[in-house]
């Protein structure tokens, strides 16, 4: 699995937040045995496009694709999920993860 962190610049202004992020979700919930990395990863992506939570959406396409989900899985994903959460919010999240794949495929 790819290691995450809260992102550092923010201890600074919220020190308790990057800690339990660090140590509750990223140590504690993700590390959990019930599901692989990368069906956490699928997971996640899936209730981040579908609740149009574009800011965090191109640091965990990136966390799937190291956690060895594929474009093309992740985009058969997105598609499905227009149907049910909203064209809009899979328009955003494939235009994200366009961009993604273009810039490590450079």
């Amino acid at each position: 699995m790819a290691k995450q962190s809260a992102p550092r610049e923010l201890a600074g202004i919220a020190p308790k937040l990057v800690e339990i992020t660090d140590r509750v979700l990223f140590q504690d919930v993700w590390e959990r045995p019930g599901l692989s990395p990368r069906d956490r990863s699928l997971v996640t992506v899936s209730v981040l496009a579908a609740l149009y939570r574009s800011e965090q959406l191109p640091h965990h396409l990136g966390v799937a694709l190291d956690n060895g989900l594929t474009v093309e899985e992740l985009s058969e994903a997105i598609t499905h999920l227009a149907f049910y959460a909203g064209w809009p919010n899979a328009m955003t999240a494939i235009t994200q993860l366009k961009k993604l794949a273009d810039e490590r495929a450079a």
